[in-house]
């Protein structure tokens, strides 16, 4: 929620939105996802006002013109919901950008990594 798409930051970015719980479960995020990239976190399950990421996810695309959107996810289902809400703001954005699914395994391991 505290994510501005007005942040320069963000500005032109390739940007990471990843599930909560993903840093904790693969110990190389940092190394691995995050290099050169922009970073925004949310849980589908557990957060409050889904509405608000749609909307957030909309700006960054069309107001912060971010490249690309990678999200990342637990092999959960719940966390499907996070695909499904870059891929609603992608569709309600006036830009098209492309958007990468990366699922990982409980265990810490990438089980996909696809454009979608």
């Amino acid at each position: 929620h505290l994510l501005s798409p007005n942040a320069p930051h963000y500005r032109g970015s390739d940007m990471v939105l990843a599930a909560d719980c993903v840093a904790f479960s693969f110990g190389d995020f940092h190394k691995d996802f995050l290099k050169g990239k922009t970073l925004g976190i949310a849980c589908p399950k557990l957060d409050e006002g889904q509405e608000i990421y749609l909307e957030k996810l909309i700006g960054l695309i069309d107001i912060a013109k971010i490249n690309t959107l990678t999200v990342i996810i637990m092999q959960v289902p719940c966390c499907g919901g996070l695909l499904n809400l870059a891929q609603k703001a992608v569709a309600a954005a006036k830009r098209k950008i492309p958007v990468k699914c990366i699922v990982v395994s409980l265990q810490g391991e990438v089980l996909s990594e696809e454009w979608v």
